[in-house]
């Protein structure tokens, strides 16, 4: 009996959630009580809310032990409909932020545990917390990530000023701290300074612990060197900071786990770290990152790299064309450092994903995929509209045979070209960016660095009155309008 009460502990103690419950009867209550707090409300069948619960449960745990602390709920609206009424929920999931049981603003931010974690710190009291004695700067530092100090003589000095800008643009991605104390700044022996603290888990003999700004005291200067630095040599990467990072980046995707394995982690951190600063010191350009392989899986799949099972690390990197490489062979110091090296010197060759070039290729829509993208999208002698396409489009499939009934009507046309490609089985290259199926480009011949985006309508008639209007010569037989011409009577005599 005692083994099952045990075990049934156990059960309730592992199924126990740090997300918050609210219902039609008790939300005003509840809400109330917190100063700040995010709410979720959701569908049980939704799964956009299936695919957030465990970020948002990762996030609840983390938040629950913030200073102050900030709490996150969630409402079923199958069962909630009041509530849900109340504050205009029409969709799944809508999360909504409020302070002291009243409805603040629109949550708009990411969906991932790291992101929403940062952007609720940001909202939860100052942007830059007052460190009156030396106990508070000591129990800010306690926190396992980077802090940003700023050590004044008064909030009045030209640098105080300058920094409570900086913690207010960017206090959602770090933390800050201030003082005016000069027991507080002895004890830390700095003066009028800003300094970035590194957290105890990415501290390393190859780079220091603690790094004082020392150039023009100017708001730009100093919002750039915070977001440099508090990358330093090799930071950890993840969804919510990615777009941060500098190219040529390379990233050691691997077991990436601070919490439940630091010393592992670092193993390896510690040998792209060394790599890293004999590159840097040679005066290279060059940027390095770890990054959990689960968590960023979708870029070793980017790369084609599809089994992730093994304990070393996996290597791939971006140039600064935003070409993909990726790393052959086992991890060791020697293979990547020799990696690094051969990409920057151009001696390694992009990884393309790509369908096969499409033999023949005579139907009046082309087929364009990776390897053919430029022989036919950036042919400086046409002009081209292209389509990105998803195979299991449902608005894709009913666009292709209007798409191909408009390819019937021009193909006599010599100078434009429409193409379609699958964007899921193919890279897109740059400066085309696809979030969503179909989208549609029109790329003048004399512009191809600057495609345009097509957001007109989807049907003949619509697509040859833009390209009559667009294209860089008159369409035979149309207008400027988009009208077919008549021919005009021959007379005879």
């Amino acid at each position: 009996m005692k083994i099952l009460v045990a075990a049934l502990a156990f059960v309730a103690v592992a199924c126990a959630s740090d997300v918050l419950e609210f219902t039609d009867s008790d939300f005003a209550s509840k809400a109330a009580q917190h100063e700040l707090i995010l709410v979720e409300f959701f569908a049980p069948w939704c799964g956009h809310c299936k695919k957030l619960a465990p970020e948002y449960e990762k996030a609840a745990t983390t938040l629950k032990s913030n200073d102050p602390p900030v709490a996150l709920a969630k409402v079923d609206c199958t069962a909630n409909t009041e509530a849900c009424s109340k504050y205009g929920v029409s969709g799944y999931p809508t999360l909504k932020i409020f302070r002291n049981g009243e409805f603040a603003e629109e949550y708009n931010g990411p969906r991932e545990a790291g992101g929403i974690v940062k952007l609720m710190k940001s909202k939860a009291g100052p942007s830059s917390k007052n460190c009156e004695t030396e106990e508070d700067l000591k129990k800010f530092l306690s926190v396992d990530e980077y802090g940003v100090v700023g050590f004044f003589g008064s909030e009045d000095d030209e640098l105080a000023q300058i920094f409570k800008k900086t913690a207010d643009a960017m206090s959602s991605e770090l933390r800050f701290a201030h003082t005016y104390s000069k027991d507080v700044a002895r004890k830390y022996k700095r003066s009028d300074e800003i300094v970035i603290f590194r957290p105890k888990k990415f501290q390393s003999k190859f780079e220091d612990n603690e790094v004082a700004f020392d150039g023009d005291v100017k708001e730009s200067k100093v919002k750039k060197w915070v977001e440099d630095t508090s990358l330093g040599l090799c930071a950890q990467r993840g969804q919510d900071n990615a777009s941060k990072f500098k190219t040529p980046l390379f990233v050691a995707y691997y077991d990436v786990d601070y919490k439940k394995n630091m010393k592992g982690t670092n193993y390896w951190r510690n040998r792209v770290m060394k790599v890293g600063k004999k590159l840097q010191g040679e005066g290279k350009a060059v940027y390095f990152a770890i990054s959990n392989k689960e968590e960023m899986k979708f870029e070793l799949n980017e790369n084609g790299i599809d089994d992730i099972s093994g304990d070393k690390p996996y290597v791939c990197a971006r140039d600064t064309k935003d070409k993909k490489y990726r790393m052959e062979g086992d991890f060791s110091m020697d293979t990547f450092e020799q990696f690094v090296r051969d990409v920057l010197d151009g001696k390694v060759e992009p990884y393309l994903k790509s369908e096969p070039v499409p033999e023949p290729n005579d139907e009046p829509v082309k087929v364009v995929v990776a390897k053919n993208f430029d022989e036919i999208v950036n042919n400086e002698e046409k002009d081209v509209l292209i389509e990105f396409y998803a195979p299991w489009c449902g608005h894709c499939k009913s666009l292709a045979p209007k798409y191909d009934e408009l390819a019937e009507t021009l193909k006599d046309e010599t100078e434009i070209t429409i193409a379609k490609m699958d964007a899921t089985a193919n890279d897109v290259a740059k400066p085309y960016e696809v979030s969503g199926f179909p989208t549609l480009y029109f790329a003048p011949r004399k512009s191809k660095g600057a495609p345009k985006k097509y957001n007109g309508g989807r049907e003949v008639d619509d697509f040859l009155k833009y390209l009559a209007k667009e294209s860089t010569n008159p369409l035979k037989g149309y207008d400027r309008n988009g009208k077919k011409v008549k021919k005009s009577k021959k007379t005879e005599l």
